[in-house]
């Protein structure tokens, strides 16, 4: 039997096809990655292509982790010569070998975010910028937009002509990249850049490239910003067998700057395209792959499909309405603990409770806590954004390589060594002044006029000097180890003697682990300093997520992208949270068509089943205001969904025993039952106005006669948008809800709007 049986009629097509441009649209829990590792197989068993020459991409870590392991499963002998990378790694391993062709060395050190921000308070304070009134994280921010368009600060400048902020940044940008240049320095957004940089001024470079990787595959395609689209087809554009694997209605990092267009316009920028879509859904049950294609057939910028599957009916999608957000969150950390504890139905690693912001977790923290229910949250506090890793970091980085400012800064008065912040700036600007790193310039730190702190400033070059004479004989973790004891750092957290002490100690050791893994795992022929520092650069939070572990998995629906769950909670479905009131108010239609493909995301990461929930109130920002049902929850066919509240008189005595003295759960459970939660019907669907008021959203609602009178404009009639400026209305169409206004404005282009949202003028 063929390993190629296994596969469906369509991920076989997709399987076989080697030759050209292919577009492979893959929806949710239909086997991509099982297509792309048969793929590679395919390509060397029966196509005859050298291992050498393929190139396989993904986004995160773990993604390309479990790709590799599969392709050396199945191709076995040769494997290790296929390159399965993310962006960001590939780009690491080019520019370590051709970057001095940029006037870089190859030893350049990768900046996270809080080396960018520390580099870029040095520059906001050198160019006289108000951190105040225009804050470093903000300008980072727009820097790294301009490096996903591939906007230089030249280009940054032209285009603010005129906007006296756009012009601040602008010449932050220019000075921060040349920072970065002079500490031999290149955050995650340079790693890109500066290979498509490389390509279009090495065309030798570009074309060995092009050579070794003649077939290349990129996962999660609708996930791209700009400058990877230009990276991609640059290594493509020679032999053109490129396959691109994504969803277009999962694309949901527009704030990250994914561009849909790149997936949607796919046939258009390489038009010999094949067009292949996996529909069938080996994940979730029949209703809950119905609740997502009824949700997401809203939106008008998306490619036409719909998600199938052979797996059993399942039960219905539960909607709850609650009172309160105290009242919804009550409700799912006691049905989690009834479900788990009392029914055996599942185990807390089956559950997830999934949430559209943060700051939502915190209700359902409480609950579980009082409960005794075992939790994590995916997102939190980054393993290497801990104080004490990054010291360690820090000094690891300034033993590999001096050039990074903001390493040796961090350590050269931890421990404290008595070296104060006016002489460590005298030094800074020194090191400006004359071109040299600032490590040289602590050589010199009399001239920089520190003098009195350059005795104990030689005592510190010293001792890295003996580390990196140690390199020679000591292993990895050998010499982190001699580093904290010669530092002293490991004795002062033990003199501490408190219990935060001793945690960063634990973390400390982890670390160590970390290294030794590294260690006895690592591709190249031996461990270097260099590549444990880039592999630990290149780790997210959501890549050691530990699936052994039995607790609820509490994350925001955007973390929970790739994931699956036998039990779903979805709450805060209400209008202004889920959609978020930005994406509503911005009077743009396809800010609510992401939130909409958000949504489908959530729905979609159920197997078994999903409950939806709401608030009728929530407080924000210490006040408590009303909320109507999310319009996404309207979407739903209501064949699918069961309202009925059914079990909520059991659960709010069970709560009234348990928590006795809890004064809210008194206050919302002292209403009459009917109260508590909206049994709501849905038999009304196709008649909104009604359905609509049975749901109790009647406020703030216009209707669409009531609008239809209200439109102060035609098709054809010129008018203007708040946000996007004068344009012509070409087409309004009447919704359910709204009319849908389409505008082909003068400096945007076509858009489609809400009516009620838009307030369009006629000009």
């Amino acid at each position: 039997m063929s390993i190629y049986d296994s596969l469906n009629n369509m991920q076989q097509e997709a399987t076989f096809h080697t030759d050209g441009p292919l577009l492979i649209l893959a929806g949710a829990g239909s086997g991509k990655t099982r297509v792309l590792t048969h793929r590679i197989v395919y390509l060397i068993e029966e196509v005859g292509v050298n291992p050498y020459n393929i190139l396989a991409i993904t986004f995160t870590n773990k993604a390309a982790g479990e790709m590799r392991e599969r392709v050396d499963q199945l191709v076995g002998f040769g494997s290790e010569a296929i390159w399965v990378s993310t962006f960001h790694s590939m780009c690491v391993r080019i520019l370590r070998r051709y970057i001095d062709r940029l006037g870089y060395e190859t030893n350049f050190t990768i900046y996270d975010s809080d080396d960018s921000k520390t580099l870029m308070k040095d520059v906001c304070k050198r160019l006289n910028i108000d951190t105040k009134m225009l804050r470093e994280k903000f300008i980072l921010g727009e820097i790294s937009r301009a490096k996903d368009e591939l906007w230089s600060p030249e280009k940054m400048r032209e285009r603010s002509a005129g906007d006296f902020q756009g012009a601040q940044i602008a010449r932050c940008y220019r000075e921060y990249q040349e920072e970065l240049k002079r500490n031999n320095a290149l955050d995650f957004d340079d790693l890109i850049v500066k290979t498509i940089e490389l390509f279009q001024k090495e065309p030798e470079v570009l074309n060995y490239y092009q050579e070794r990787f003649q077939y290349i595959m990129v996962d999660e395609y609708q996930d791209t910003n700009t400058a990877q689209f230009e990276l991609i087809s640059l290594l493509a554009k020679k032999y053109q067998n490129l396959c691109v694997v994504g969803d277009d209605d999962q694309s949901i990092y527009k704030f990250r700057g994914a561009n849909i267009k790149n997936i949607l316009n796919f046939e258009q920028v390489f038009p010999n395209t094949r067009t292949i879509k996996l529909e069938q859904n080996y994940r979730s049950t029949k209703r809950i792959l119905q609740a997502a294609n009824s949700v997401i057939a809203n939106n008008v910028g998306r490619k036409d499909k719909a998600l199938w599957t052979e797996n059993d009916e399942g039960d219905k999608v539960r909607f709850l309405q609650f009172d309160s957000a105290y009242d919804e969150a009550d409700y799912i950390a006691h049905n989690i603990k009834e479900e788990v504890m009392d029914q055996g139905n599942y185990t807390y690693s089956d559950i997830a409770c999934l949430y559209r912001t943060n700051a939502q977790s915190r209700l359902l923290e409480e609950r579980l806590m009082f409960l005794s229910v075992p939790y994590k949250i995916v997102g939190g506090v980054n393993f290497y954004q801990r104080k004490e890793i990054k010291d360690l970091l820090a000094y690891l980085k300034t033993v590999d390589s001096g050039n990074d400012e903001i390493a040796v800064r961090r350590i050269l008065n931890v421990p404290r060594r008595g070296i104060g912040a006016t002489s460590i700036s005298k030094i800074s600007d020194y090191a400006a002044q004359q071109r040299i790193t600032f490590f040289e310039a602590l050589s010199f730190a009399g001239d920089a006029g520190a003098p009195r702190a350059q005795g104990k400033i030689d005592g510190f070059i010293e001792m890295i000097h003996d580390f990196r004479k140690e390199q020679e004989f000591l292993s990895l973790h050998e010499l982190a180890t001699d580093i904290l004891e010669k530092t002293g750092y490991l004795a002062a957290l033990r003199d501490e003697k408190t219990d935060e002490a001793r945690d960063r100690i634990a973390n400390i050791e982890e670390l160590i682990n970390k290294i030794v893994d590294y260690e006895n795992n690592v591709d190249e022929e031996e461990p270097t300093l260099s590549g444990f520092l880039e592999e630990v650069a290149l780790i997210s939070d959501l890549d050691r997520l530990n699936e052994e572990d039995d607790y609820v998995t509490l994350m925001t629906v955007h973390a929970a992208k790739g994931l699956e769950f036998p039990q779903v909670y979805l709450s805060g479905m209400e209008d202004g949270l889920f959609p978020s009131y930005m994406s509503i108010t911005s009077g743009d239609e396809s800010d609510v068509e992401e939130e909409r493909r958000l949504c489908y995301v959530a729905i979609t990461r159920a197997m078994e089943s999903l409950t939806v929930s709401c608030a009728k109130s929530r407080m924000v920002n210490g006040e408590w205001r009303n909320s109507n049902i999310s319009r996404f929850v309207l979407e739903i066919d209501p064949e699918v969904v069961d309202a009925s509240g059914r079990g909520m008189a059991l659960h709010r005595r069970q709560v009234l025993e348990e928590d006795p003295l809890s004064s809210s759960a008194k206050a919302a459970f002292s209403r009459k039952p009917g109260n508590y939660t909206k049994q709501a019907s849905f038999e009304h669907r196709e008649k909104p106005a009604d359905f609509l008021a049975s749901m109790g959203v009647q406020k703030g609602m216009s209707s669409v006669n009531n609008l239809e009178e209200g439109l102060s404009y035609q098709v054809g009639d010129r008018v203007k948008h708040i946000k996007f400026g004068q344009g012509l209305v070409t087409e309004i169409k009447k919704m359910p809800k709204d009319y849908q206004v389409t505008v082909e404005f003068d400096q945007v282009g076509v858009r489609k709007l809400f009516a009620a949202f838009a307030k369009l003028k006629k000009i």
